[in-house]
């Protein structure tokens, strides 16, 4: 059976973003922000269904529009399937931020292989599965805005963190490159750098002894970096390309 075209209340087909790692932390912010705006937000997950939904319905309750896609982001032709799916019921997939990240933090004398792969395959590999696919779609349409959410840890070099800080200096090195190519044919593309933020991957670090790294003495709020990502993809930044902002108070 063939879905029917989503509408919104103007009878128009809805403007989509799609958000990988969108059901929690930094993800689920970003997703409240774009539904805010005005986006049917495709709320993307790896395994935690709840979450998804639960971000969802938060959406929902608050007047917007979407819905969950479970896909792992490493999976490349699972991620294909899904947004062949997409396209073929959306004809304005215009926003795509790539979220999806994760952390194996070690020393790198003692770090096994399969964390370096996890946490390199699920920035650079995630990053590549989701932006191929939907440039031919947002080329098509002349109209489209990626950001790539990248860190503080790919600017500067971390102990502990160089599976991490290699994975997010190359989706640095992939924004400015893709932003080269593409911008031409009406698709931006940017960075968002975060330093440390309120989320679960923060975890258990000591937050009094971070707080007095950074200059404004303070965590960072998810929604704080989320309105950054909002601004980037709205036409506010229309003339904003190959770039890094960073969201860290000051520890740059």
């Amino acid at each position: 059976m063939v879905s029917r075209r989503p509408r919104d209340q103007a009878g128009e087909e809805p403007r989509v973003a799609i958000v990988t790692g969108g059901g929690r932390g930094l993800g689920r912010a970003i997703c409240a922000e774009l539904a805010g705006a005005g986006y049917y937000v495709v709320i993307n997950y790896k395994e935690n269904e709840p979450a998804a939904r639960e971000t969802l319905a938060a959406l929902q309750g608050s007047g917007a529009k979407g819905e969950t896609l479970r896909c792992n982001v490493t999976d490349r032709a699972g991620v294909k399937e899904a947004l062949e799916r997409l396209t073929g019921r959306f004809k304005r997939i215009e926003v795509l931020v790539n979220n999806a990240g994760v952390t194996a933090d070690g020393l790198m004398a003692l770090m096994p292989a399969e964390d370096w792969n996890l946490v390199v395959n699920t920035t650079l590999a995630g990053f590549f599965n989701f932006t191929q696919p939907l440039l031919t779609h947002m080329v098509a349409n002349k109209r489209g805005a990626i950001v790539n959410l990248a860190s503080v840890s790919g600017l500067v070099g971390n102990r502990g963190q160089t599976n991490y800080s290699a994975a997010k200096a190359g989706l640095i090195g992939a924004t400015r490159s893709l932003a080269a190519e593409v911008s031409r044919l009406g698709v931006r593309v940017n960075a968002v750098a975060p330093g440390l933020i309120a989320t679960e991957m923060i975890g258990n670090l000591p937050r009094e002894a971070i707080k007095r790294l950074i200059p404004m003495g303070r965590i960072g709020r998810p929604e704080e970096v989320a309105k950054v990502v909002r601004f980037l993809c709205s036409e506010d930044a229309s003339y904003i390309t190959g770039q890094v902002i960073s969201v860290n108070g000051g520890l740059l």
